[in-house]
């Protein structure tokens, strides 16, 4: 196009960058930076709205739900720039990202900027920045999409409805700051209902054995699958209450002693092939990534969070490496599948690439979202190694993951060959069978590019891809050992940021554009932390999900979540009007079927707080959600174990790092014992004449003083006052020891611990080293530098000499050396690699080399047994390594305002 000056809008300045290096010098390229405007909270409405029908939400519900829009301070700037270059503009168009959020940033900017009406306004559309692409666009233009800015708007109301709504239930009966939202309290649900599995959980023991068997060529192992005729029961055969399921009760459950009597029995037996079994093995390739799938799948493969892994993404296709990366299609143009066709077969030769390409369609009506996969841009991919110097280390793993499911989808199928065999041993009256299989792959095919990662099995699977000898049936093999192992089931394994996100698109909850924001939130809100990869609710989470689920049980059902999501796709198509459905959703009178949010809230009727925020534990004890955490409670009871009528009950502070599902009775009980020691005075500071006292709190036992009450000042009028808070000084405090206890800490330890830091002594140029307790123990310190101490001890010991001489060795990068370990536990049965107990830098922990377990608070090295240390590491498994911390960005769509109401979207 030429001739005259065209304004283009974009979102981001770096997609201005790039649009920018393709268009003429007859065009503009400028950014909104994310949102221009939006619905202010009631706070934040101008004077004269506040007690109009837009002073409760913003939104005027009787008004056939007109929203009231405001730019905000920080993008007053950005639009009165955007004002000034449109004044010399001879052409706008909106080139926001295609989406439905894209789809109503356009239409914001449209009613804020409000062009003349002579100016022609243009929608500019495309999934991919590169240049083909953008002059396609910018010669095939439309008008705004008013379905999909009505679906957008009516998303944004309904949580504004939601949140106003429940979230002053939540301040009332649970706690201030609480939040309630649409899709946020469904997925804060489905991490709750998945603890309360593992607290329901009992644990089963059983045995298994394996055999080694070897034939005149090879050995192999097998697993023990009958003994005398009745099937060996695994730890898929038992029920989360520790009993056999239905399927299974006349499956024989190994012991440790009759697993032994059986080897006893069986030693020396022969093996005699009964059943050999061998069938092709066909893998197909993954579709190419939708959103869901690449979070997921970056999970998995780099230990991006979802959150971080649309940052990477969103800088990869502002930068034009990428399509869109907002999508739920799996399919791919004619361009891209020739692209990966031609570059599967240049790289990996022809036989890699099948006759006809492969077609993937999406199984989602959705109509928000891009059409497309999310691929390499361009008709031509860039290989990772033609990027490698352009992108950053995350930016450089996203591309190479993308690119590799791209190219691999469109390669041929992985052949092989799967065998079983299954042996029989009879001796001594007894028998047994032994089962073995193994895949071997005979033509790799996609698999030279891609594999798929898999979230960890909550059952160990033997690997299946080892490769057996050959046999034949009625061969009779050597049986060169036989072993027992014990097991213990687990419990189902916690949600990860990836497994989350798949099961809310498996239930329809939510889409593309809204699963990492919504991961993010409900870890931002305090109701979901982190353990390494693992997602662990919070105690108010319980709360808050209990008094929803009770009292909201609608809006936190999985399936009414999906039906929501399902309406949206319907009004972007045009087929169901914005107005009714917010009618119905609100006051239940509407033509799509009751649902009433606004009468729910209002018939709310009495809700029991204490019970709301009260779970039982057993054995009388029960936790309850108070103003400063989380505490265990139960009647007081006296010498002989009487509850004392009248008496004030015992209460304990549950620390924040005990999970929920770790909170049993012995604990709570640990909890309670250790809390009549909380406030022990401990005696009398000799030099401040203030009284030392040990403490119990929530992260842990510490020693502080009390200070006296601020002496009190005489006022005009001759009446006393407190001195203010501020100039009262804080009180000293330090955190025991590892090897101090909170019943037997004394006023010389306390003395001790409050005199640290400690000054070691001055250097030749006046800088001072002191010995500190930090996060990661104990330390020196000299200005900036620091150097590890090895034991808390040396704290209070070290002297000038000593620590000169530390100083004066090469500060230690990475691993110090070994140290040899504090217990040896046998062989893990999952990875056949040996067990131990190490000293680490933050405490013990059990490895077998590979997956680290540390130790609970209470539990010692003793009392680690070869049984519990297997379980611990197979359910450490289960929940998947602990992932690197992201790395905090600015990049984001930013809310934004301005000072209209809303009308009907503009062709």
């Amino acid at each position: 196009m030429t001739g005259g000056r065209h304004l283009v809008i974009v979102e981001s300045p770096a997609k201005a960058r790039t649009i920018g290096r393709y268009l003429g010098d007859d065009f503009v390229v400028q950014a909104s930076v994310g949102h221009i405007r939006d619905i202010p909270v009631p706070r934040d409405l101008p004077a004269e709205m506040k007690k109009g029908p837009f002073g409760r939400f913003g939104v005027d519900v009787d008004g056939g739900f007109e929203p009231y829009y405001v730019v905000s301070p920080e993008k007053k700037k950005t639009v009165a720039e955007l004002k000034k270059a449109l004044k010399d503009a001879d052409t706008l168009y909106l080139a926001t990202d295609e989406d439905r959020e894209g789809e109503a940033i356009a239409w914001h900017l449209l009613e804020t900027l409000k062009p003349k009406k002579a100016l022609p306004v243009k929608r500019m559309v495309f999934h991919e920045i590169t240049k083909d692409a953008i002059l396609e666009a910018l010669e095939n233009t439309r008008d705004i999409d008013s379905h999909l800015v009505d679906a957008q708007e009516t998303r944004r109301i309904l949580d504004r409805l939601v949140g106003f709504e429940l979230s002053p239930v939540l301040w009332r009966k649970i706690g201030p700051s609480l939040s309630a939202g649409r899709v946020q309290s469904v997925a804060t649900r489905l991490v709750v209902e998945r603890e309360r599995e593992r607290m329901a959980f009992v644990a089963a023991d059983y045995w298994d054995v394996t055999g080694s068997f070897a034939t005149d060529s090879a050995a192999f192992s097998a697993k023990i699958a009958t003994v005398d005729g009745s099937r060996v029961a695994t730890g898929s055969d038992f029920a989360d209450d520790g009993t056999l399921t239905s399927r299974a009760t006349s499956a024989t459950v190994l012991t440790e002693q009759s697993s032994r009597e059986l080897i006893e029995a069986l030693t020396g037996a022969p093996a005699e092939v009964t059943k050999l079994e061998s069938k092709p093995h066909t893998r197909r390739p993954a579709p190419p990534f939708t959103t869901s799938s690449l979070q997921q799948e970056a999970s998995r493969k780099l230990r991006l969070g979802a959150r971080q892994a649309m940052r990477v993404a969103q800088s990869l296709y502002e930068n034009g490496y990428i399509t869109y990366m907002r999508t739920d299609s799996v399919a791919l143009s004619k361009e891209a599948i020739a692209a990966s066709r031609g570059q599967a077969a240049e790289l990996y030769g022809s036989e890699f690439v099948p006759d006809k390409p492969r077609l993937y369609r999406s199984k989602s009506q959705n109509a928000q979202e891009a059409h497309e996969a999310i691929r390499p841009a361009g008709d031509r991919f860039r290989t990772p190694a033609e990027v490698a110097g352009q992108l950053s280390g995350d930016e450089f793993r996203l591309y190479e993951l993308i690119w590799k499911r791209t190219v691999a989808s469109q390669m041929a199928d992985a052949k092989g060959t799967t065998s079983t065999v299954e042996l029989a041993l009879e001796q001594n009256g007894r028998s047994a069978t032994f089962r073995a299989a193994g895949t071997v792959i005979t033509f790799r095919g996609f698999l030279a590019a891609y594999e798929e990662g898999r979230d960890a099995s909550r059952y160990a699977e033997d690997s299946d891809d080892k490769r057996l000898p050959q046999m034949s049936e009625g061969q009779r093999l050597q049986t060169r050992e036989l072993t027992s192992d014990g097991h213990t089931t687990t419990p189902p394994p916690r949600y990860t940021e990836a497994s989350l996100v798949r099961a809310l698109e498996e239930r329809g909850i939510g889409r593309p554009s809204t699963y990492a924001s919504t991961v993010a939130t409900i870890q931002d809100r305090g109701y979901v932390l982190r353990r390494g990869t693992a997602l662990v609710p919070s105690w108010t989470a319980f709360a808050v999900v209990r008094l929803l689920e009770e009292h909201f049980g609608t809006f936190v059902d999985y399936d009414f979540t999906a039906h929501m999501e399902q309406q949206l796709d319907r009004m972007a198509r045009g087929e169901l009007g914005r107005a009714d459905y917010l009618q119905d959703f609100y006051r239940g009178d509407g033509t799509s079927g009751p649902i009433g949010l606004k009468p729910m809230v209002d018939d709310l009727g009495d809700i029991d707080a204490r019970e709301i925020n009260s779970i039982a534990i057993g054995e009388g004890i029960t936790l309850r959600v108070g103003r400063y955490g989380a505490y265990v409670e139960r009647p007081a009871r006296d010498e002989n174990g009487q509850e004392i009528e009248g008496a004030d009950p015992q209460r304990a502070s549950v620390p924040d790092d005990i999970a929920p599902d770790e909170l049993t009775v012995a604990k709570a009980l640990e909890l309670l014992e250790r809390q009549k020691d909380d406030g022990r005075v401990l005696g009398t500071d000799p030099e401040t004449g203030h009284e030392l006292i040990a403490k119990d709190g929530r992260f842990g036992p510490y020693v502080t003083e009390v200070l006296p009450e601020p002496e009190a000042a005489e006022t005009t009028n001759g009446a006393k006052k407190t001195a203010k808070k501020a100039a009262k000084p804080k009180p000293r405090t330090a955190s025991l020891l590892k090897s101090m206890d909170l019943a037997t800490v004394t006023l010389e330890d306390a003395l001790r611990l409050l005199s640290l830091p400690r000054v070691v002594g001055t250097t030749e140029d006046g800088t001072e080293i002191t010995a500190q307790n930090g996060r990661y123990g104990p330390y020196l310190k000299k200005g900036t530098d620091s150097r590890s101490l090895e034991t808390e001890e040396q704290m209070f010991t070290i002297t000038m000499e000593e620590a000169e001489k530390l100083y004066a060795q090469p500060k230690t990068r990475g691993r110090a050396a070994a140290k040899p370990p504090l217990k040896e536990l046998g062989t893990d049965p999952t990875s056949g690699k040996p067990i131990v107990i190490k000293d680490g830098r933050f405490g013990a922990y059990i490895t077998d080399g590979t997956t680290n377990v540390s130790l609970r608070s209470g539990e010692s090295v003793e009392s680690i047994t070869e049984q519990i240390a297997v379980g611990k590491l197979a359910e450490k498994r289960a929940k998947g390594p602990a992932k690197k911390p992201a790395r905090r960005s600015t990049a984001r769509k930013t809310p934004a305002k301005s000072t209209t109401r809303k009308s009907a979207p503009q062709k």
